[in-house]
């Protein structure tokens, strides 16, 4: 497949969302939105048509789809949900509330559309996420998704940890909660080290291993955790 395939994959693929959710479109209008010609449009819809799509032509109107169909809901990864999630995180500390009502109403149809089990996962990282605005805007860690993963199917992760005096320790670690200041993701989990909760800096993990060894959820919400402290 070349690259003018692609792009009218990813283009069929977005005029059918398009109709989907709106219940009238015109070929002006989607021929603006996707930067090529009404002709183009008119090619589209007729393949569109032709893979069995029902897309009826009210005259001097536009493309509707027929009432009662629908596309197959899409299908998100498990790292791909959590991805949304960190972003919802990010839209609520916008200052504007329009865009955070709008945001969230989307996030809710898309959050709708997945697998039960990964819903479950998504909810609980929502739950033991909390996000404030990052200043430094280096990255300064590619260990995040991996940990999302190990916190919300409960298994435990073997890491190298520097702390501040440069020194070294492997550690197996219960990952519970995400928390981001304005430098750093921080990971609280319960280390079998030290057998205690301990805060762990995403930048100082020089080496992470979700192994398959589970651990038992912890009873407890990242509030009662904050309250203990």
């Amino acid at each position: 497949m070349n690259d003018n395939d692609t792009k009218r994959l990813s283009r069929l693929t977005a005029i059918l969302t398009q109709l989907q959710t709106k219940r009238i479109l015109t070929a002006t209008h989607l021929a603006d939105k996707f930067s090529v010609s009404v002709r183009t449009i008119y090619r589209d819809i007729r393949a569109l048509e032709q893979a069995g799509v029902p897309i009826l032509t009210e005259d001097g109107k536009g493309y509707t789809l027929m009432e009662g169909y629908r596309i197959p809901p899409v299908m998100f990864t498990e790292a791909q949900a959590n991805a949304l999630i960190i972003a919802e995180q990010l839209v609520l500390k916008n200052k504007d509330t329009s865009f955070i009502k709008d945001y969230t109403e989307a996030i809710e149809k898309i959050k709708s559309v997945l697998q039960y089990s990964i819903k479950h996962k998504a909810n609980l990282l929502a739950e033991r996420t909390r996000f404030d605005q990052n200043i430094n805007r280096e990255r300064n860690s590619n260990n995040l998704s991996d940990l999302q993963f190990a916190l919300t199917n409960f298994y435990i992760a073997k890491i190298e940890y520097e702390n501040e005096q440069n020194k070294t320790t492997t550690r197996h670690i219960e990952p519970f909660a995400l928390v981001s200041t304005t430098e750093n993701w921080l990971l609280i989990a319960y280390c079998r080290l030290r057998k205690e909760f301990r805060y762990f800096r995403l930048d100082r993990i020089k080496k992470l291993e979700v192994l398959v060894d589970t651990f038992e959820q912890h009873k407890m919400t990242l509030q009662d955790f904050f309250d203990k402290q």
